[in-house]
């Protein structure tokens, strides 16, 4: 089965053009989608240490990818 996000059509800015231009941005989001899915799929109860580092991997992750927008605006 295919999820709402997968079938969703690609949203388009202000200037037309697709969101999947910025390669580097999609493949560090889908990284974080990956990574979601993957902490996901583990389920079970966590312990602290765990979910501390999960978060931390994803802060790095949003960090990047908040880095790689900023860059992109800035230009």
């Amino acid at each position: 089965m295919t999820s709402p996000i997968e079938t969703t059509a690609p949203k388009r800015t202000s200037g037309g053009s697709n969101r999947r231009n910025n390669l580097v941005l999609r493949a560090l989001i889908d990284e974080m989608l990956e990574r979601v899915r993957e902490l996901n799929r583990s389920g079970g109860v966590w312990t602290g240490d765990e979910r501390a580092r999960a978060e931390a991997e994803l802060d790095a992750i949003m960090a990047r990818v908040r880095r790689v927008a900023a860059q992109r605006h800035a230009n």
